[in-house]
């Protein structure tokens, strides 16, 4: 299966210039909860936004055109085209963590994804798609209030896409 997760603010920004507009401990909780133990594809510049760092217990991907790239950093596996990456979630499951292009290839393949929703606006110069609530269920919600460490209101939210009967009005509400 394909796992989106990320975070957006209100407008769906997920960035700007090539950071997290937000520090949200909360968060980063979920994120390091919901990826331990999996494998996670990124691109190439969300990898260099995170200082080319393999993070403890995850198996790291990233998806790239260049065909040499990584190669000096030990335990990185990069690939190279969509085909590659479907054919990897096959037999393993796939979190992908961005960014915008990256979420974009696979919009239509992704099966589950956790989204962390900031409940205000930021500066941002990157976005995510709006789900479309006609392909998507919501399974699970979660709000936080803010707090001294968590200085943003959010929401932790798992969506789940339906499947063609779903889709088709099949599913008794």
């Amino acid at each position: 299966m394909i796992y989106f997760v990320y975070a957006q603010d209100l407008q769906g920004g997920i960035g700007f210039q090539g950071n997290l507009p937000w520090h949200l401990p909360n968060d980063l909780k979920f994120f390091k909860a919901t990826t331990m133990g999996h494998t996670m594809l990124m691109g190439r510049k969300t990898f260099e936004a995170m200082d080319c760092r393999l993070l403890p217990g995850r198996k790291t991907i990233v998806m790239t055109q260049q065909a040499n790239y990584g190669q000096d950093i030990a335990g990185l596996q990069v690939l190279h085209t969509v085909p590659e990456i479907l054919a990897l979630a096959e037999s393993e499951d796939i979190y992908i963590i961005g960014g915008a292009q990256i979420f974009d290839l696979f919009w239509d393949q992704v099966d589950v994804i956790y989204r962390t929703v900031i409940e205000a606006t930021f500066t941002c110069d990157t976005h995510v798609k709006n789900l479309d609530p006609k392909l998507w269920r919501l399974v699970k919600i979660e709000v936080y209030e803010k707090s001294p460490t968590n200085p943003y209101r959010h929401r932790i939210e798992v969506w789940v896409r339906l499947d063609k009967e779903e889709r088709k009005g099949g599913l008794n509400d």
